[in-house]
């Protein structure tokens, strides 16, 4: 059964090398009690950067496993995209998992198995891998968002984002099978090709196929009306997991979906691109309008999150080279202000233990650094000038622009605009309001958060100002799927 398959496991390694790291933090933690908790959290980060640096010697490279799993420049890049925002992830994490839970090494473990799952999303060229995957990667996800068991919002956050998940999956798993039934293959290009010409008995078998496998990628990446989980998974989860929800999961999903709809799909486009442009019209309408009532920090990220999928749904609708480069230009931009900004309520909680944005108030006089890195972030989600987001908002509207989608480029501009609103309410309480009475005193903030929340500041406004490297690299990785 296997004769002619290229049963190659080097081209593995990285993964391999994540599952062992999985089992050496566990281990640790079982059995070196005497060992510091913070130090599992370095270790993580460590090993997540070593198989990162392993990852980039596989630039270059043009295979494949068992022709279901490829090697390539667009899965490299998604490698050590994952792999280092895992590695942040477990930093951030770090003076919280200590003083919060006895045993954290599984903690760290399923942010690594997590990021497993992320990258056999991108890397998979085969319908039930890419699932297994993406179910990998949620059931992560769901014990994530519930780890605090003694936390009612963590159990309630955790519940919901299960019970849709389980929901959202089944969805995914019934299209698979609709489309598994008129191609007869569950590899992308045999179901290119089983799709360039359906008869008319099938035309609508394959139309409710897309719409269940775009329901179920809808789920995933909080598109609207797919996203009644989000803010409620991100009030209620430890904030680093929030942040991971934030950045890892909607990339991983766009990782999918790019890779899924330009090579399986294409050939179809205009069947699904109407469905895929309303959801982004609808998602950056709700998702920013319904930011502007957010009184607490997370809840407010949540439906930022969610706008943000609508501009990059629009490349998915306009889909070419073009946009696709755009896509992931802008989710790289996006992926740095948003952790960014996490970085610092991060920071923030651990220091006062609240979350609501008035409690934000007085931050440049207690916190400087990271009050003008929150500025930054929010202004290079906003779109302004010099920071990540004007750049990448840019190319990604001008890429549908030129595809013809006036009407959803007027949206996008106008739900930037309103965006910038809401970003400014935070601003206004770190810079304007006065810090409350008895909490006038500077706060010390560690030195890993303070480095953290400058380098991610750094990346925003190398991004920004020097963004040709960036396009050189994301050019690479997508050139693969249009060949």
């Amino acid at each position: 059964m296997t004769e002619g398959l290229n049963l190659d496991y080097s081209l593995l390694i990285p993964e391999f090398l994540l599952v062992g790291l999985v089992v050496a933090i566990v281990g640790l933690d079982l059995y070196a009690p005497k060992m510091k908790k913070t130090w599992l959290a370095y270790i993580a980060a460590a090993g997540l950067v070593a198989v990162g640096a392993v990852s980039l010697g596989y630039w270059d490279t043009d295979d494949n496993f068992a022709n279901i799993i490829v090697v390539d420049d667009y899965t490299t890049f998604f490698r050590v995209f994952f792999v280092a925002t895992a590695a942040v992830i477990c930093l951030a994490s770090a003076t919280m998992v200590a003083e919060k839970f006895r045993h954290p090494g599984e903690y760290y473990a399923l942010i690594i198995l997590s990021t497993i799952g992320a990258i056999g999303m991108a890397a998979s060229r085969e319908l039930m891998t890419a699932y297994i995957s993406l179910e990998l990667l949620s059931f992560s996800l769901y014990v994530l968002v519930s780890y605090q068991k003694f936390d009612a919002k963590s159990n309630e956050g955790g519940l919901k984002y299960l019970l849709l998940g389980a929901f959202a999956s089944a969805m995914f798993l019934y299209g698979m099978s609709l489309i598994y039934g008129i191609t007869g293959s569950t590899y992308y290009s045999e179901i290119a090709v089983g799709l360039q010409n359906p008869t008319g008995d099938f035309q609508w078998a394959m139309l409710m196929g897309l719409v269940l496998i775009v329901t179920g990628l809808g789920f995933k990446v909080a598109a609207v009306p797919f996203h009644m989980w989000t803010p409620d998974a991100y009030e209620g989860a430890f904030p680093p997991i929030t942040a991971y929800l934030g950045t890892t999961s909607k990339a991983a999903g766009f990782a999918l979906m790019l890779v899924l709809f330009s090579q399986a799909f294409e050939v179809v486009h205009d069947d699904w691109s109407w469905m895929i442009a309303g959801i982004a019209a609808a998602t950056m309408i709700l998702g920013n309008l319904v930011a502007l009532q957010q009184h607490n920090i997370k809840r407010l990220m949540a439906y930022s999150s969610i706008g943000q999928v609508g501009y990059m749904l629009m490349a998915i609708a306009a889909l070419n080279s073009d946009t696709a480069q755009a896509l992931l230009v802008h989710l790289v931009g996006y992926m740095v202000s948003n952790m960014a900004v996490f970085i610092v309520i991060i920071a923030w909680y651990n220091m006062t233990g609240k979350d609501e944005i008035a409690d934000f108030r007085g931050m440049r006089e207690r916190a400087p650094l990271l009050a003008w890195v929150l500025a930054g972030a929010l202004f290079s989600l906003a779109g302004l000038p010099l920071f990540a987001g004007f750049v990448t908002k840019f190319v990604l509207f001008q890429s549908v622009w030129n595809e013809g989608f006036y009407w959803l480029i007027a949206i996008a501009t106008t739900t930037s605009v309103v965006s910038l609103y809401y970003y400014l309410q935070i601003m206004r309480q770190a810079f304007v309001e006065k810090p409350a009475e008895g909490e006038e005193s500077r706060l010390p903030v560690p030195l890993l958060m303070n480095g953290l929340a400058a380098a991610l500041m750094v990346g925003v406004l190398y991004i920004g100002l020097y963004p040709q490297a960036l396009f050189d690299v994301v050019e690479a990785a997508t050139d693969v799927l249009f060949v």
